[in-house]
């Protein structure tokens, strides 16, 4: 039951949101009644519910406050998909999968989120999409203690095994989609077939680079994440932008936890990987972009630089100080992985202060926690331990 004094805080978390967003979309003379009608529902049902209105500009503002993300440039062109209205599993896939094909949009990529319902105040848990992104390959765990696939998706893919997914393992097999709705069993869905979403990697000058047989998705669906708008939890919240080719070639694919290529890409190109002096790694890894970067033009799919995603940050931020908006970010994140220095971004400092609406991690379902929320996160997430 909550309590009246928690009501109080969401009204005044709801009136702040409704005050900044009815004063950035001109509709100031809007405020007082709808005001009143939240604050009418919030103290009669310990929540209120958005109009599209609301909804859509707090999605783009979300993005706009995410500190963590390079690519904020184009908050404003988010498109906002309503889908609070199903509950179904059919209707739900349904819904992700025409979320995937309209961000897709043959290559020249949206930047999507699709908002299911809202956490309700008698509800244990919200709504869930158990994969942290849509589109992202199994990691199959073997006796021999290596993992086939992403090492990052290795307890999600045993998890999914158990409840019936049965494949053989490969290196890039598609995981299927798990929902769980309050009141209801998980729900294990495979995708149809991405293969059109696929990108071949290949080399602009490294014949050999083929017979690696590698690919990546191309569009970065992440799902996991709660969307807070005002008070209220949007705890199934999917959304995407595009990949900056670092994120692939550097992390994904280079990083020593993940597909660990580099030394692979190293020996290939004939280099000294005994002595760290021969920068066998710094090498591997320029190599290694430039194919990522050259596959995704050759297939006609987005794609941006880490330098193009610095220079488009700064003119976010000359964007942000022109409307009387302070800039936070957060550096570690917002500086790439790749010749950060060579990048603006590196030679700056930010505030990392944490503003609403905005995206917080959630506590995955598949894991045990402590009792401990996420820095900045007003969200209780570690009571819904769905599974």
């Amino acid at each position: 039951m909550i309590s009246e004094k928690q009501k109080q805080n969401i009204f005044e978390r709801s009136s702040t949101f409704l005050h900044d967003t009815y004063s950035e979309l001109g509709i100031e003379n809007e405020l007082s009644l709808r005001l009143e009608e939240v604050r009418e529902e919030i103290f009669s049902t310990g929540t209120y519910t958005h109009n599209q209105t609301e909804l859509f500009h707090g999605a783009k503002v979300a993005w706009r406050n995410s500190n963590r993300c390079i690519g904020r440039l184009y908050w404003k062109s988010l498109k906002v998909l309503d889908r609070r209205h199903l509950d179904s599993e059919d209707d739900i896939i349904d819904a992700l999968e025409s979320h995937l094909e309209y961000a897709f949009n043959q290559g020249q990529i949206r930047s999507v989120i699709s908002i299911f319902s809202q956490k309700m105040p008698d509800e244990d848990w919200g709504p869930r999409i158990l994969n942290s992104q849509l589109i992202r390959y199994a990691g199959f765990l073997e006796t021999n203690g290596q993992v086939t696939g992403d090492p990052a998706e290795a307890e999600f893919t045993a998890w999914c095994q158990s409840k019936g997914w049965n494949v053989s393992p490969s290196p890039f097999e598609l995981l299927p989609a798990a929902i769980q709705w309050p009141g209801k069993q998980a729900y294990i869905h495979k995708l149809s077939s991405k293969s059109h979403m696929m990108v071949k990697l290949l080399h602009p000058e490294f014949e050999w680079f083929e017979t690696l047989h590698l690919q990546w998705y191309a569009v970065p669906v992440i799902s996991d994440m709660l969307l807070e708008i005002g008070g209220v939890y949007y705890t199934a919240a999917p959304f995407n932008g595009w990949y900056m080719s670092t994120e692939i070639g550097s992390r994904n694919l280079g990083d020593q936890h993940r597909y660990n290529l580099l030394p692979v890409i190293a020996e290939k190109m004939g280099i000294d990987t005994k002595s760290q002096y021969s920068l066998w790694k710094d090498k591997a890894m320029v190599e290694l972009n430039r194919a990522v970067i050259y596959s995704f033009q050759l297939a006609g799919v987005t794609i941006t630089t880490h330098h193009e995603a610095a220079e488009q940050f700064l003119q976010f931020e000359q964007s942000e100080s022109k409307h009387g908006r302070a800039i936070s970010a957060d550096w570690t994140w917002i500086t790439p992985p790749m010749s950060g220095s060579a990048t603006p971004v590196f030679h700056k400092e930010y505030d990392n202060s944490v503003k609403g609406p905005n995206f917080y991690y959630q506590h995955s379902p598949l894991k045990s926690y402590k009792e401990t929320k996420p820095k900045g996160c007003p969200f209780h997430a570690s009571k819904f331990n769905l599974i």
